[in-house]
């Protein structure tokens, strides 16, 4: 029978049934008058299949029904591989260990080799886990993007929110925001990985990147959400002892806190941009690290306003300023691996986020020891992030 090509995506509704029955003849036979119904959204027409030519076209491609992998089969070795074990992946997943077993060998047998080293304690993949686990991933993420993508506007986001941030800033921005966030969204799920080195975004199945100061990643899309304004600052003991520096050359003098390959600080300084070399004893390539070393006295440090609030208002530090420049402001950025395939629950915490900055921002200048405790809807177009750099 000669079927229409449909002019855009259509919804299959199908009968229930075992996809092995198909190789089995007399159930293929009581199956065969199962028909599949598909609706286009946009032209309002509808065909009906027969299941001997849904398998007649699956033939002419070359494939079989066993081909098909179970999207439970994948989510049980996903979660087996997040969780650590198959009884907690059963658990999370609301199976028992029996269960899950069952459909962990059941996606190894259909995909003919074995994707996990199994002991009483650990699990461990293999070679060929280790290859097929990004597309598990992925497989998992396309569906709950298919599940947003057919949900109502207001259904909120869903599924798994994969987010990356420097360490601080995860811990004392992004954390109290998803607090929020989570409670607005029940369907949600964040993992949030803190880490001060640059991540591979894609090859890490990383849905957004937040990040401070220039982006020097070419082929990326980013988004500036807010400015982050950045001072110098040291505890008093080590100005009481070393003096304070007033202009950008006195820093030769001083002792200054920064990572092992920063030889330079960045100062706008009446209208242009201006290099400092800077040296010191004590460097890290944390920036807790670098913070902890300034309250204890070891030198000046560069850090932003939002990350040394309490010391500031206790005390512990007091800011530097100089008379002829100060860091330079190079914004808090969120960046994606691609302007495609952005589902609500990447495009809700983009603008609930930007509000939280901006609201970050405002209660920050009126009580420093505040945070927000509400969110509200804001956007902002999303830019090429070739002409910047981190």
């Amino acid at each position: 029978m000669a079927t229409p090509t449909p002019a855009a995506p259509a919804i299959a509704r199908v009968s229930p049934c075992p996809l092995r029955a198909y190789d089995n003849a007399p159930a293929r036979s009581a199956l065969c008058s199962t028909r599949i119904s598909c609706f286009n959204l946009v032209s309002m027409q509808s065909w009906t299949f027969s299941l001997d030519e849904i398998s007649g076209a699956i033939c002419k491609a070359g494939l079989s029904l066993g081909d098909m992998i179970e999207l439970a089969d994948v989510t049980v070795f996903v979660h087996a591989i997040r969780q650590g074990s198959l009884s907690a992946a059963g658990r999370w997943l609301g199976l028992t260990p029996v269960a899950a077993s069952r459909r962990l060998a059941t996606l190894e047998q259909e995909l003919g080799v074995r994707l996990v080293n199994r002991t009483i304690r650990s699990l461990s993949l293999t070679p060929e886990g280790e290859a097929f686990l990004p597309h598990a991933e992925a497989m998992l993420d396309h569906a709950e993007e298919g599940r947003a993508a057919a949900a109502p506007d207001n259904a909120g986001a869903s599924g798994v929110l994969r987010i990356a941030a420097s360490v601080p800033f995860g811990r004392k921005v992004v954390t109290p925001m998803l607090a929020l966030f989570l409670g607005m969204h029940p369907r949600l799920r964040v993992e949030l990985r803190l880490s001060d080195a640059l991540v591979d975004i894609a090859g890490e199945g990383i849905d957004i990147a937040l990040r401070l100061g220039e982006l020097r990643e070419n082929g990326l899309i980013a988004r500036r959400l807010a400015d982050n304004p950045r001072g110098l600052y040291a505890a008093p003991a080590y100005l009481a002892a070393h003096g304070t520096p007033a202009s950008l050359k006195d820093l030769q003098h001083h002792e200054c806190l920064s990572t092992p390959a920063t030889t330079h600080w960045i100062f706008d300084s009446n209208g242009r941009s201006v290099r400092q070399a800077i040296k010191g004893r004590f460097v890290a390539d944390s920036v807790e690290a670098l913070h902890e070393a300034s309250v204890s006295g070891l030198g000046i440090v560069g850090l932003s306003e939002w990350n040394v609030r309490e010391e500031v208002a206790n005390g512990r530090l007091t800011p530097v300023a100089l008379a002829d420049g100060t860091l330079a402001d190079q914004g808090i950025w969120a960046v994606l691996a691609s302007r495609r395939h952005q589902p609500a629950k990447l495009r809700l915490f983009l603008e609930a986020f930007g509000t939280y900055l901006t609201e970050f921002g405002q209660t920050f200048r009126s009580d420093p020891c505040q945070t927000p405790g509400r969110l509200e809807n804001l956007g902002s177009p999303i830019v090429p992030s070739s002409t910047h750099s981190l």
